[in-house]
């Protein structure tokens, strides 16, 4: 019988043992697993399952120069974004003044931001397949040859929350508000993953790091 392991968590779905605690009997081929089944641990819908072949990953050669000719300007939410995530790594290391620096420029760049001019839903999830498709086998080859541990490990982090922001998006695109009608929205402080529930999970699926990291999210 196969197995399949989640892209974001990890999790291996075992058909010869199934899923008892939520109904999926041992011996449960996957076909037969409800396609409202998701993953114990992180969410995830069985879109974001892959079978477990044991073939050899292959690592895809590009190459490491940029010619620069895609890169625009930041919006306003970008930056603000981006100063965010600043002030985030500057308290990480201890460095409250400078926190406090880039936490005033986020609030500065969100104040001028229009969500107007942010693009649609279907502008993000075209965004985020680029991502999955193009920019991570890229900088994934590039940190493999540097031999640059803290960068893949970095990136494994940040791949798999693409990931799930992924399945996310592509299920509000078809539920629309119903799918955080009466619920909670969670988000990873250290790794950014994202989890919809009535509770957050005990640990994040992808960086480990206790519940007391996994921050709810509120509308304003």
């Amino acid at each position: 019988m196969r197995k399949l392991a989640c892209s974001i968590c990890g999790y291996i779905y075992d058909e010869a043992a199934g899923d008892p605690e939520r109904g999926i009997a041992p011996g449960t081929l996957w076909a037969d697993v409800p396609e409202g089944w998701e993953c114990p641990l992180c969410g995830a819908t069985k879109s974001d399952f892959q079978e477990q072949s044991g073939a050899p990953t292959v690592v895809q050669e590009l190459s490491d120069e940029h010619d620069g000719e895609d890169m625009r300007e930041l919006s306003f939410g970008e930056l603000s974004a981006l100063c965010s995530n600043l002030a985030k790594g500057c308290e990480k290391q201890y460095r409250n003044e400078e926190a406090d620096l880039f936490n005033q420029l986020a609030e500065y760049y969100n104040s001028r931001n229009s969500l107007a001019e942010e693009g649609s839903l279907k502008d993000l999830m075209a965004l985020i397949e680029e991502d999955l498709n193009s920019a991570y086998p890229h900088v994934n080859g590039v940190a493999a040859r540097a031999a640059d541990r803290g960068a893949l490990r970095a990136l494994v982090w940040g791949e798999k929350v693409t990931r799930i922001l992924n399945s996310l998006l592509n299920r509000y695109d078809k539920q629309g508000e119903a799918l955080l009608a009466n619920t909670h929205v969670y988000v990873c402080e250290i790794c950014g993953f994202v989890y919809i529930g009535e509770e957050a999970p005990e640990i994040c699926p992808v960086c480990k790091v206790p519940r007391k990291k996994i921050t709810e999210v509120k509308r304003g």
